[in-house]
């Protein structure tokens, strides 16, 4: 009798109730959301108005590649907006900037310019968004669709990503 009361009183003690919904990210950045470097081409691949480089990352999985999203962004030279951030697909330096997943786990950054671009100062990056996330339970009231049309500061800002 003794051990059946001791019994009870413990299976009390450590009874759980439902599970709360998950908190917010950690303070340096959102735990669901991955962001890249930015990359520096070392050089383009290609020929007149079809230039590319590649970046290889294990991230970019097939997951994210079907399900998820992937927003990215470019930072060039002698833009008419200096220093601008501008998410990809864009139009600067009277060049199309683009990017594509030509097979998972890379990302090829493209232009069609009718001339080589550089490589100082080219700057690119990436940010993937896999499938599960909830981002209203993560506390960002927002949809992926929403973040695509946003400024790069603010993407940044929601997600907490460091600029």
């Amino acid at each position: 009798m003794f051990f059946a009361i001791i019994g009870f009183l413990f299976a009390g003690c450590v009874q759980e109730g439902p599970m709360g919904p998950e908190g917010l990210p950690g303070r340096d950045g959102n735990a669901n959301v991955y962001y890249s470097n930015w990359y520096e081409p070392t050089g383009w691949s290609g020929k007149l108005g079809d230039w590319y480089f590649g970046v290889n990352d294990s991230r970019i999985t097939e997951d994210i590649v079907e399900y998820g999203a992937i927003l990215a962004y470019m930072s060039i030279p002698n833009d008419i907006y200096p220093n601008a951030v501008r998410p990809m697909p864009a139009f600067a330096n009277e060049a199309n900037w683009e990017y594509i997943i030509p097979d998972y786990g890379k990302i090829e950054f493209m232009t069609d310019a009718n001339y080589t671009p550089g490589t100082k100062g080219y700057l690119f990056r990436f940010v993937l968004i896999p499938s599960n996330i909830q981002l209203k339970a993560q506390g960002i009231k927002t949809t992926v669709e929403a973040l695509a049309k946003m400024p790069y500061e603010k993407v940044c800002n929601t997600l907490r990503i460091p600029e």
